[in-house]
């Protein structure tokens, strides 16, 4: 019984991670073996006030991060059952006041978007989420909106949003 006991002791060892079934990749992120697929639909704009290419940027955005860190595949919006699925809405895009000075006179201003987005995963223990992420950049109150606006979604908003959804989806944060 003593000599079998090692053998019995790696057979058991070796049972346990062959039933793992989570794969982790360099980014991070950890997707089940199972998954092949996802499917990122198009980011509905239904902000009252919006930007009319924000919406596609998003969604390429993080098609482009899911292709880039993972291994799954994109399938199109007709196709019936991705292993994955995000469905998302921008509900806000407000420009505000982020800080008054003493003579009530703003000296920077903000652009804020928050995107409403429902992962849906059909694989395993099929645990998604539905989650608003919010994201906002400053600039100077005397630049115009206009002036800055692309900038600030480019270089801030859109991939500081598409990394929250990505590590909420992926890397469990």
């Amino acid at each position: 019984m003593r000599k079998l006991f090692p053998l019995l002791f790696v057979v058991a060892i070796a049972t346990i991670f062959n039933g793992c079934s989570v794969s982790y990749t360099s980014s991070g992120a950890s997707i089940d073996k199972d998954a092949k697929t996802v499917n990122v639909r198009f980011f509905e704009n239904r902000a009252p006030l919006n930007n009319p290419t924000l919406g596609q940027r998003l969604t390429q955005k993080l098609r482009d991060k899911i292709q880039s860190q993972t291994k799954l595949v994109q399938v199109s919006e007709t196709e019936p059952r991705a292993d994955y699925e995000f469905r998302a809405q921008i509900t806000s895009y407000v420009f505000s006041n982020a800080a008054v000075t003493d003579v009530d006179k703003s000296s920077r201003s903000r652009l804020t978007v928050t995107v409403n987005v429902q992962f849906i995963k059909r694989i395993n223990d099929k645990k998604g989420f539905t989650q608003s992420f919010t994201r906002s950049a400053d600039f100077p109150a005397s630049a115009l909106a206009s002036s800055v606006e692309n900038g600030l979604l480019d270089n801030d908003i859109i991939p500081n949003i598409t990394d929250d959804i990505f590590n909420r989806a992926f890397a469990n944060w």
